[in-house]
């Protein structure tokens, strides 16, 4: 990913980027299966440094068995790179 020429953020700016980078993750999720297809679903968004700012993503998802397991490992991923993206989109508004 390019790098931004961003200000330093704030506190409140870090929760909101972490925000909306675990909302983008859990309403792609939501939006492939339904919700009572998914058993365990967590997603961890940290941010470290300041400038430059590292984000590191985490989405931990289970769903039934009447899914297929590989779907589990494909959504996950994708959800990571929604995240990714909306950090980025996030980022951009700061500039």
């Amino acid at each position: 990913m390019e790098e931004l020429s961003i200000p330093e953020l704030t506190t409140e700016q870090i929760e909101e980027l972490c925000s909306a980078a675990e909302k983008a993750a859990r309403r792609h999720i939501l939006s492939k299966v339904p919700s009572k297809m998914v058993e365990k679903l967590d997603i961890s968004v940290g941010a470290e440094g300041a400038k430059p700012i590292n984000l590191s993503i985490e989405v931990n998802l289970v769903l039934s068995p009447q899914t297929n397991s590989s779907d589990q490992a494909v959504l996950s991923a994708e959800a990571a790179k929604e995240a990714l993206r909306a950090s980025d989109l996030y980022l951009r508004k700061l500039k």
